[in-house]
């Protein structure tokens, strides 16, 4: 008998053409009139065609096509504080299990979609059209070695202050699995002054001397992530700039993410042209993230050393990520630091627990920080005594 939820004609013939998944659940004891009330109670909040059960003497059949999984967990749990039987009370307990225990599923809105979320259209011989097409030909010459290297331990877990070039040059080759890094935009020739007025040539000199360091002392399978955003002011698309830089050094570009961070106030312009279309100044609301890989797009590690969630993992492929900006900027006197919530995601999404994470730009050590509680290994690089400083205060805030 089906279970009772509402359904107009409309919803019952919406119904009878979906495939279902079908959770059969036992029902050990007999349930009460009351008891099968509230059952109609908590089902009626969802739809029908989203959700929907029936029921016998000893069996409660639930069938899912998607639903607000926290939802219909509040729902229960609402309805456990009244005064039920303990046939019902265990029978909740075991849908809410049933459905914590299913890993695979889709992700709509809140919804988890467990029908149909995994179709995809199927290209007969993709592999080979794949080969024929000469995917990522910009890197297919590349002759990266493949025998990876220990780090000494001297550097592991530590802010090390100084220039980063000179110090990565002492680290050995392929001896790192992730790099993830925000370049300031005034290092140039002064880096501790705070004057952005250097010439970008040199700039960019600079800093390609570094990333040539960083993808020597990267692992053969590992990442570079580089948080960056265009300067627009000065009409640099430095995202752009650096994105081509990898590329001709034939890393493999894995894709980009850009880092909504709906703080910048664009009802009007301080450059640029106003109310015309003369010179109309475009702003950014967000920031990328240009992700690399050196040699293979994929990474070996450990079963055991993943530590990401199912429904993170969902989440954070979707390569639009929405999160403030750091709030305690002046707490720490820095003028860019990217929100720990964004290191955490990376870390999380690109590398194993027990990885070595390098920061070349440490800054108060965001990085460091987020690679420390995550129980990834660290090294952190920063020219500024004052810096490095905070970023080990910062460590020693939590216990390894």
């Amino acid at each position: 008998m089906l279970g009772g939820q509402y359904m107009n004609e409309f919803l019952m013939n919406e119904a009878r053409n979906i495939n279902y998944k079908v959770i059969p659940i036992s029902i050990e004891g007999k349930l009460t009139m009351h008891d099968k009330s509230i059952l109609k109670n908590i089902f009626n909040k969802f739809k029908v065609t989203d959700i929907k059960y029936d029921i016998s003497e000893s069996e409660f059949n639930l069938f899912l096509n998607c639903v607000d999984f926290e939802k219909l967990k509040e729902t229960i749990l609402n309805y456990k504080s009244e005064k039920i039987s303990e046939t019902l009370l265990l029978l909740l307990d075991k849908i809410i299990s049933e459905l914590d225990s299913i890993k695979s599923y889709g992700l709509k809105g809140k919804k988890r979609l467990y029908v149909g979320y995994d179709k995809e259209r199927k290209v007969r011989g993709r592999k080979e059209k794949e080969n024929n097409r000469n995917r990522y030909y910009y890197a297919n010459k590349s002759d990266f070695s493949t025998i990876n290297n220990e780090i000494p331990q001297v550097y592991i877990n530590k802010i090390l202050c100084g220039d980063s070039l000179d110090i990565l040059k002492k680290l050995p080759d392929n001896s790192i699995d992730l790099i993830f890094t925000s370049p300031p935009y005034n290092f140039g020739l002064d880096y501790e002054s705070n004057e952005d007025a250097h010439d970008w040539e040199k700039y960019f000199n600079k800093l390609f001397s570094i990333f040539d360091e960083c993808i020597r002392i990267l692992k053969y399978g590992g990442r570079i992530i580089v948080n960056i955003q265009p300067l627009f002011s000065d009409y640099i698309p430095s995202h752009h700039i650096i994105s081509n830089y990898f590329m001709k050094k034939q890393l493999i570009w894995k894709g980009e993410i850009l880092w909504e961070k709906n703080n910048y106030n664009c009802k009007y312009t301080a450059w640029g042209s106003w109310k015309s279309p003369s010179n109309p100044y475009l702003k950014y609301t967000w920031e990328f993230l240009e992700i690399f890989c050196k040699g293979t797009l994929k990474k070996n590690g450990k079963k055991e050393n993943i530590d990401i969630t199912v429904d993170e993992f969902k989440k954070w492929v979707i390569s639009r990520w929405s999160i403030a900006p750091e709030r305690n900027m002046k707490e720490y006197n820095h003028p860019a630091m990217f929100p720990e919530e964004l290191a955490m995601r990376v870390l999380k999404l690109f590398s194993f627990q027990s990885d070595i994470v390098l920061d070349p730009f440490n800054g108060v050590g965001t990085t460091t920080f987020v690679a420390k509680i995550t129980n990834r290994r660290f090294i952190g690089i920063d020219i500024s005594p004052e810096y490095c400083e905070k970023a080990i205060a910062r460590l020693n805030t939590t216990l390894f």
